[in-house]
């Protein structure tokens, strides 16, 4: 199984005065996310399911990393912020045997990759990683790759 852990992209908005959780990505970001979400493609990344945080920043990420795979987003209220590896254990039995990409947030994506690979690891806005779990039921894997959004968007 291939879990790739897709951080939202870009939502700084320095005069927000609404709930953080409202956010949506900024014009920075969609264009990240957009040429992040064409080489998704160019490097053959094939999730079978996309799921996705609810927060309007990671549902917008989500969305456009959709379009080049040619898949829709399920929206995930586990994927929101406090996402830990108890929840993705839950996931990995819901959808057993399917490659997953999960759109979420910092430091979630961080400390659940360091649960199951044993390693420290710090994602980018609009950075990748994958980990692939070898043993079924398995809360462990091996980090393959985690790339920052510069290498993913040339």
């Amino acid at each position: 199984m291939k879990l790739y852990f897709l951080r939202h992209g870009q939502a700084d908005w320095p005069a927000w005065a609404r709930p953080d959780d409202e956010r949506p990505l900024n014009d920075r970001g969609q264009k990240q996310m957009r040429r992040v979400a064409r080489s998704l493609a160019a490097l053959k990344v094939k999730p079978d399911v996309i799921l996705s945080s609810p927060l309007p920043r990671a549902y917008q990420t989500a969305e456009i990393a959709a379009g080049p795979l040619k898949l829709t987003v399920t929206m995930e209220g586990a994927l929101a912020p406090g996402f830990d590896a108890e929840q993705l254990a839950a996931l990995l039995r819901r959808y057993a045997g399917l490659n997953l990409m999960l759109v979420g947030h910092e430091p979630d994506f961080s400390r659940v990759i360091g649960a199951l690979t044993g390693g420290a690891v710090r994602m980018a806005k609009a950075g990748l990683a994958r980990v692939d779990i070898n043993a079924p039921g398995a809360l462990r894997g091996e980090l393959v790759w985690l790339a920052p959004p510069k290498l993913l968007d040339r």
